[in-house]
């Protein structure tokens, strides 16, 4: 009914004055006029002017991300640090949040918490923006009472977990997008500049260099049939996403590809255990049984192959078998890891060593992604030079031929 409720509900924008003759304004989302008015007497605020928010150009959409859901982790954490209640901290976040689609979000759990639910509850009901991880975390928080505490650690990993994937973005974006333009600026010069050097060159009456020859077939291959090469590589673009969706062992086999790729394999491969170690660190402190912590632990690691491996160091843990030496058995981590992890399960301070394991992983991501943004800036400016420049010689080099005949 809360879910209901809150997706047919619209923003109001109101003004009023608070117990203290303070005037105040705020936005709230509701069904109707009437119901804003009774939420803000319950809060002890007067309503002098209650008014429908008009819909501006992002005003009915957004769509939510994982740095939304991390960013709504810290406010809520703050606020609750601060001594705010719960209910009326996600009135103050939500309220002031600009993205429409999170806002009603927030609301909705708003709405269930009020209802009487439990909080882990609330968040239950939104599997696609909370993972099991997020509301186990809160749940052990609600059951110790230090939901405050929890709701901290939940921010802080959200936010380390953020960082690890905009620096693996940024890894593979940058050489992306210029291997991009590489591609569209050849596409025009053999569509629109080739054509008019074919034309020059058959006034010539002399034969063409092999070079210059091979290029103007190209242009003239690509000028008719340019229309099925497009379909082609849309379809194979849209067939590699269809399987990357829908098919675990083509991305099973993807995962273990780029683990094993050179230069981006290493750091995909320190990715995944700074988040494994992240992850473990934060379940455990928590006090989340370490059988079950491992069960969320296996999917925040961000690929197939460790999260098969976490599953299989799980079953070994439940049968009796010391963390260590699964880990050894599924030959994922470094001898480093494992010692540290064995360092912390004979001391008991298993989550320090992992958060000590994560910290240096995170930072050894940062270190790669750096020099591998620093190796990649020339090489890839040396591939766009070859391909331009290559295409602009084959197209001087019979110009240069006729003057050195003249």
């Amino acid at each position: 009914m809360a879910n209901t409720a809150a997706a047919t509900s619209m923003p109001f924008l109101w003004e009023g004055t608070d117990r203290n003759g303070k005037k105040i304004k705020g936005k709230s989302l509701a069904s109707d006029e009437a119901t804003v008015r009774a939420d803000l007497r319950r809060r002890g605020v007067v309503p002098t002017r209650i008014r429908k928010q008009r819909k501006g150009l992002f005003a009915g959409g957004g769509t939510i991300t994982s740095g939304d859901i991390s960013i709504f982790s810290r406010q809520l954490a703050t606020m609750l640090a601060a001594g705010i209640p719960l209910v009326q901290a996600f009135e103050i976040v939500g309220a002031g949040h600009e993205n429409a689609a999170m806002q009603k979000l927030i609301f909705a759990i708003k709405a269930d918490v009020e209802g009487g639910s439990a909080l882990a509850e609330a968040l239950a009901k939104q599997p696609l923006y909370f993972d099991d991880l997020f509301v186990n975390l809160v749940e052990a928080g609600e059951q110790a009472g230090a939901l405050e505490s929890l709701l901290d650690k939940i921010a802080t990993y959200k936010e380390k977990t953020e960082a690890i994937k905009k620096k693996i973005k940024k890894a593979l974006t940058y050489p992306a997008a210029v291997l991009a333009v590489a591609f569209i600026v050849t596409t025009i010069l053999l569509i629109f500049v080739i054509p008019s050097f074919e034309d020059l060159f058959q006034g010539f009456g002399a034969d063409l260099p092999a070079f210059t020859r091979m290029i103007i077939d190209l242009s003239f291959f690509v000028r008719s049939n340019g229309i099925y090469i497009v379909m082609i590589i849309s379809a194979a673009v849209a067939t590699f996403l269809y399987f990357l969706k829908r098919s675990r062992p083509f991305r099973h086999f993807l995962d273990r590809a780029l683990l094993k790729a050179p230069v981006i394999g290493p750091i995909l491969e320190k990715a995944a255990i700074a988040r494994y170690a992240r992850t473990l660190s934060t379940m455990f402190a928590a006090g989340v049984p370490l059988v079950e912590a491992l069960e969320s632990v296996a999917g925040a690691t961000g690929n197939i192959v460790y999260e098969v491996g976490v599953l299989e160091i799980r079953d070994e843990v439940a049968t009796g078998q010391r963390l260590q030496v699964a880990m050894e058995n599924t030959g994922l981590f470094p001898n480093m890891v494992i010692q540290m992890i064995a360092v912390g399960e004979e001391s008991g301070s298993l989550d320090a060593m992992s958060a000590k394991v994560a910290d240096f992983y995170e930072a050894d991501v940062d270190d790669a992604v750096d020099n591998l943004s620093s190796l990649l800036e020339p090489m890839i400016m040396a591939i766009l030079g070859v391909l331009v420049g290559g295409l602009v010689v084959a197209m001087y080099l019979p110009i240069f031929k006729l003057g050195a005949v003249v």
